[in-house]
């Protein structure tokens, strides 16, 4: 096997939870493998070091421009959705690792500068050393340690955990789309929480709320809306969705929505949905080469 497959699942990890797309971090680890490949003898010292400072800073590149993309973005803004049940894709082993792959906590990164995001996660996700990851981004340890503070600092102020027990997700999910398929309003007042946030994505390129749905009660009445809508012909199927439960519907062969719930003490504290066909893509994709 090549040297470089050692760290394709590390690569595509850091790729994804800076972009929060796993087809741009496709594109990024496939560059990194370009320019390993194209790189002088001699020039490769440590090659995980290497590998991650051409990730990092492709990221960083590449953020600076996703940056004007989102702020003209119609509607609201969520990450690419990926199924997770693929242990090579991209590493899941530490409790950190699992908790920042979260739809919910890619979204709350991006109340960080690009800079600080990469710190924060090379050091506090993936476990590199103050000093690795000065060598890195080509600063100084002291520097590097005081980015982390201010990162951790930053995310502790709206930062939840979004772990629940598996079963207990998997069962409060399918819980939820029953009673939205139904039009049950007095199973969803029991699940959401009385705060909860409805996320609907649809970029401008399919139908979807353009703003966030706040509350208990506005939430309801968007969900049995949409139920209502929906043709009788949708089938749902359960996935593993960035970590969690998550489920899928389809019509026909075509990937028309992913849902996935953030799950706070039994209770739905945020919907994500995620509509637009562009970022459905990687997902059916990965499903299609299952081959169901």
């Amino acid at each position: 096997m090549d040297e470089f497959e050692t760290y394709r699942p590390l690569l595509f990890g850091i790729a994804y939870r800076m972009l929060a797309s796993a087809s741009e971090a496709e594109d990024i680890v496939q560059e990194a493998y370009l320019r390993y490949h194209a790189a002088p003898a001699g020039e490769i010292r440590t090659l995980k070091a290497y590998l991650t400072t051409i990730v990092t800073h492709l990221c960083l590149d590449h953020l600076k421009s996703a940056r004007v993309q989102r702020e003209q973005y119609v509607g609201p803004w969520l990450p690419e959705p990926l199924i997770t049940t693929d242990a090579g894709l991209t590493p899941l082993q530490t409790l950190e690792q699992q908790e920042s792959i979260a739809l919910a906590f890619l979204v709350l990164l991006e109340c960080l500068t690009p800079q600080e995001r990469a710190v924060f996660l090379l050091h506090d996700v993936f476990d590199y050393t103050t000093p690795e990851i000065a060598e890195v981004l080509g600063k100084s340890a002291a520097n590097c340690r005081q980015i982390v503070h201010r990162a951790r600092e930053r995310l502790a102020e709206r930062r939840r955990r979004f772990a629940p027990a598996p079963v207990v997700h998997r069962r409060l999910t399918e819980q939820f789309l029953v009673a939205c398929t139904q039009g049950d309003v007095a199973g969803l007042t029991t699940l959401l929480a009385q705060d909860v946030t409805t996320w609907s994505d649809g970029g401008g390129r399919v139908t979807a709320a353009r703003n966030l749905i706040l509350g208990r009660e506005n939430s309801i009445r968007f969900l049995i809306g949409v139920a209502r809508k929906t043709p009788a012909a949708m089938r749902a199927t359960l996935e593993e969705v960035n970590g969690v439960p998550a489920f899928l519907l389809w019509l026909g062969d075509a990937l028309n929505l992913v849902g996935v719930l953030d799950i706070v003490d039994e209770q739905v504290q945020g919907i994500h949905f995620m509509l637009n066909p562009d970022k459905l893509a990687y997902i059916a994709a990965q499903v299609r080469a299952r081959g169901e």
